[in-house]
């Protein structure tokens, strides 16, 4: 396998934008990246968009994402109200936040929903960030969910276990409104971080799966 890391020294900014459709999505599919991002990169800037909620679910959101980005030198986080599961049918409106978030951040790095994920909100989501951010490099993540939709990654980020732990800890905390899903627990979230590991030869046990389409080797 081949190693790669942001051309950016420990002590220079860099700027990651984080989309997620549902409001715990960015932290599930890339939760531990952006905590390993923070403690390497101490100037780092985050843009953190979440694009639906309801009352309860916007102020898990909020509460999340500043316990994640604690460590940031710079954050921004907005919470959308775009319909939920709905996305397809409002694309217009979604279409034209994307192209104002395009004039105000120009990321290193973005984290978006897998391309070939089945929620029809991720697609749309993994859809526009591509139209928008065409120059950029891109890392798509995965959910695991009921439909069945996981494919094989060809990007991974080593974890170590005190990361991983970081990571389920804070999910099962901050999202109170999701336990009563059947698929929402501990179990699950190890799992697919353990699978991704074997599958990298991840020293620490475990790893986060990416989708990147492009890299430009130069």
């Amino acid at each position: 396998m081949l190693n790669l890391v942001l051309q950016k020294g420990s002590d220079e900014n860099v700027r990651i934008l984080c989309l997620g459709a549902h409001s715990d999505d960015i932290e599930i599919g890339c939760g531990g990246t952006i905590l390993k991002l923070l403690e390497q990169y101490k100037r780092a800037s985050v843009y953190w968009v979440v694009f639906s909620s309801d009352e309860r679910r916007a102020e898990e959101a909020r509460e999340s994402a500043k316990i994640f980005l604690k460590q940031a030198e710079s954050k921004s986080i907005v919470v959308k109200t775009f319909a939920t599961s709905f996305f397809p049918y409002v694309g217009m409106d979604i279409k034209s936040y994307f192209e104002r978030l395009k004039q105000e951040i120009s990321p290193d790095v973005v984290f978006t929903h897998y391309r070939n994920d089945l929620h029809q909100d991720h697609r749309v989501i993994s859809e526009l960030t591509w139209n928008a951010f065409r120059n950029h490099f891109v890392l798509e993540y995965e959910i695991p969910k009921y439909d069945g939709d996981l494919g094989v990654p060809n990007a991974f980020v080593h974890l170590d276990q005190p990361t991983v732990r970081k990571k389920i800890d804070l999910i099962m905390e901050n999202f109170r409104s999701q336990r009563d899903k059947q698929w929402f627990d501990e179990e699950t979230f190890l799992a697919i971080l353990r699978l991704r590991g074997v599958e990298s030869n991840s020293p620490g046990k475990y790893a986060e799966g990416f989708y990147c389409r492009k890299i430009v080797w130069s």
